[in-house]
């Protein structure tokens, strides 16, 4: 056995686990994010990055940061316009209808908060989204059988059969917002959407009041100027 690897895997072990443990990890204590971590660290350290690519406003001074958070707003915007047009001539009222069907066909049945909260929504804006689908029938509740006070809801043979319909156009419109990313440039955008949702779950999920969030935020976790 070669004891000299065994060393140098388990100081590499010891480090990633030192690391996760800070803002800059969020990776999954598994042999899979041990292995995502491992390759991030190489490219890091083995490739020649490109030139710091061109924003708007950055010859002015704009952060990229603020690129960042501008670009975001636009994809969503962007992809909002498309998922308008997969249901024009639909029986759905807006984007969140369909999403919400498609979790519940995915996952199964589930609670009214677990569905919210899957979405990223606030409990008033999940709550009306729900309501409007029990009385188009697209979904269906009973008791819990867990907790006789919580009801669970799943998605009805009418909301099967109206999403069914529509999926054709969803798909395309989802493949129409990756717009001419290759593949390596899909896979590379996945995993910089990830990281950065692993990092904003934990705190969306506290509720944090929005008059204390950005304070909170900052206090807690070691952004770099």
């Amino acid at each position: 056995m070669n004891f000299t690897l065994v060393k140098d895997c388990l100081t590499l072990l010891e480090k990633f686990e030192s690391d996760n443990k800070t803002v800059q990890g969020h990776y999954p204590s598994t042999i899979d994010g041990f292995r995502s971590w491992v390759c991030n660290q190489y490219r890091k350290e083995h490739e020649i990055s490109d030139e710091d690519p061109y924003w708007e406003g950055k010859e002015n001074g704009r952060s990229p940061e603020s690129a960042i958070s501008t670009l975001l707003v636009h994809l969503n915007r962007y992809a909002k316009t498309y998922s308008k047009s997969a249901i024009s001539d639909s029986e759905f009222s807006t984007q969140e209808d369909f999403i919400y069907l498609i979790n519940l066909k995915a996952f199964g049945e589930m609670s009214k908060m677990a569905l919210i909260k899957r979405n990223i929504h606030d409990k008033s804006v999940g709550m009306l989204i729900i309501a409007r689908l029990l009385r188009q029938g697209f979904i269906e509740q009973t008791n819990s059988d867990l907790d006789k006070r919580s009801k669970l809801i799943r998605i009805s043979e009418r909301g099967l059969s109206a999403l069914e319909k529509q999926m054709d156009k969803i798909r395309q419109a989802t493949n129409i917002v990756s717009g001419d990313l290759d593949h390596k440039e899909k896979m590379d955008l996945i995993r910089i959407l990830n990281k950065l949702d692993r990092f904003h779950s934990p705190i969306f999920s506290r509720n944090i009041h929005s008059d204390e969030l950005i304070n909170r935020v900052y206090d807690e976790y070691p952004f770099k100027d």
